[in-house]
């Protein structure tokens, strides 16, 4: 399959379909989740979108389904050009689909030694390459600690400022090659994939990018509306429980001179949804994989 959708069942539940509705899907990816969404569906309508244009090479015939080539920060613009707005549900899963990872000359995989590139949307000018090449050691620190969480980004930023030095780090193994001194022994796979996830989150400014989609979420949705985010990095989850929550990033609902909170949202889950371990063995992609749904208020 080009991509195993994760917690589908899940997603579906959590978006609770209205016969009629009108729905978007902010990250087609291989279209699992948009196909079972139109399987759902009575009538109604869906918007898809993604970055990347390979992925609108899978997109099923339906002529309830419209395709945006377009990154969800911008999901309003879009919606107001299509008359899309108010929507009765928003679905949104950050993972990276499969084909990314398995097509090994997009640079997302250690698997095959490619140019470093990571980039989401091909037409994006900045890449992994100039990443890894041109930026400072304290900007590589910054990325490794924050989007990779790995406790040795000084020393793994200070050996890649040394090493480009000498020589371009110009494809994934070299970047392994790297990073091989850093390595714990027996966690080789984790390791590489936290620098590597750390990279692509930079390289496609994916945190910034879905804080400007979540601060727009409350004006699209519908009272009663859904919100369902599935998130694979803490980070990702964070900023999606508070601002579910809170209605900010800061987890600090804003109150009135009276003090009434002004929350946008009912939470449907309190505690973030995890994979069963039966589709864990059938998919050990959705391992790290959260889900959560809030209701618009």
């Amino acid at each position: 399959m080009y991509h195993n959708p994760v917690m589908l069942q899940e997603s579906l539940e959590g978006l609770s379909l209205r016969e009629g509705g009108t729905y978007a899907d902010l990250t087609f990816g291989g279209g699992g989740h948009s196909r079972a969404i139109l399987s759902a569906l009575k009538g109604g309508r869906l918007i898809a979108l993604d970055q990347d244009p390979e992925a609108h090479a899978h997109a099923p015939l339906d002529d309830r389904l419209t395709m945006v080539h377009g990154n969800f920060r911008y999901i309003t613009q879009y919606l107001r050009y299509l008359k899309a707005i108010p929507l009765d549900g928003i679905l949104a899963d950050l993972g990276i689909s499969s084909h990314q990872i398995d097509e090994g000359r997009r640079g997302f995989s250690t698997r095959t030694d490619a140019r470093l590139d990571m980039r989401m949307d091909p037409q994006m000018t900045s890449d992994a390459a100039r990443v890894v090449n041109e930026y400072t050691v304290e900007a590589l620190e910054a990325v490794f600690r924050n989007y990779g969480e790995l406790p040795s980004a000084r020393k793994l930023s200070a050996s890649i400022i040394r090493i480009r030095a000498e020589r371009p780090i110009a494809t994934t193994g070299d970047l392994v090659l790297a990073v091989k001194p850093f390595t714990p022994s027996g966690q080789e796979h984790k390791f590489l994939a936290q620098v590597f996830q750390a990279l692509r989150i930079a390289v496609n400014d994916e945190i910034e990018a879905l804080k400007e989609m979540l601060l727009q979420v409350p004006s699209l949705l519908k009272p009663g509306g859904r919100l369902v985010v599935i998130a694979y990095h803490s980070l990702e989850d964070r900023l999606v429980k508070h601002f579910m929550r809170s209605g900010n990033f800061e987890d600090k609902p804003e109150a009135d001179f009276y003090g009434n909170r002004s929350l946008p949202f009912r939470l449907i889950t309190r505690k973030a949804v995890v994979p069963t371990a039966q589709e864990i063995t059938r998919n050990n992609r959705a391992r790290s994989a959260r889900l959560r749904v809030a209701e618009r208020i």
